[in-house]
């Protein structure tokens, strides 16, 4: 899973500093521009996965769950997001085949950045974006990088984990990220 392990081993140390006030990170050619946008986006999608309703004392939530909630459609009683929510909102959008791949054991199909808005509509997106300090273009690249190996790094065994081992999980990876 080289991407996470790159972000692990070389950026955990520094902490979840996004881009300067002001300053739209952007994804792009690489370096050390798209790892600040991936660890800008980190506890955005681990809060994403993590959202279950009241669980207000995750490190990774900080008003995120409502945001993502209403993002991935859970807003008003309806799905409440989680990983569940993530993987019903791809399906729906068309993306079941990708979203399948992650989090079963077989190789992860890549996402497109252009399926980002269509999965999380252009006001979710831009949500996401100004949550995370960074410009929309920046979050699309960025989802499209994470959301597989996140997904299949928070399945391993090739199926949804319930509720608190999820929990367990993604409390564990935002620890080793230096964001719990």
């Amino acid at each position: 899973m080289g991407l996470l392990d790159d972000l692990l081993g070389g950026l955990a140390g520094h902490g979840m500093r996004g881009p300067a006030q002001g300053e739209p990170a952007r994804a792009g050619g690489g370096g050390s521009g798209t790892s600040q946008v991936l660890m800008a986006l980190m506890p955005i999608v681990l809060g994403m996965l993590e959202n279950r309703g009241a669980r207000a004392s995750s490190p990774t939530r900080g008003g995120i769950g409502d945001l993502l909630g209403q993002v991935l459609g859970g807003g008003g009683g309806g799905m409440g997001g989680g990983l569940g929510g993530l993987l019903e909102q791809l399906q729906r959008t068309g993306f079941g085949d990708q979203a399948d791949s992650w989090v079963s054991r077989d190789a992860n199909k890549p996402i497109s950045p252009d399926a980002i808005p269509q999965i999380f509509g252009k006001d979710g997106l831009e949500a996401i974006a100004r949550q995370a300090g960074i410009s929309p273009d920046a979050a699309s690249h960025g989802l499209s990088q994470l959301l597989p190996e996140v997904v299949d790094r928070m399945t391993p065994n090739g199926q949804v984990p319930d509720a608190d081992a999820l929990a367990n999980s993604v409390n564990e990876f935002a620890r080793r990220l230096g964001v719990s």
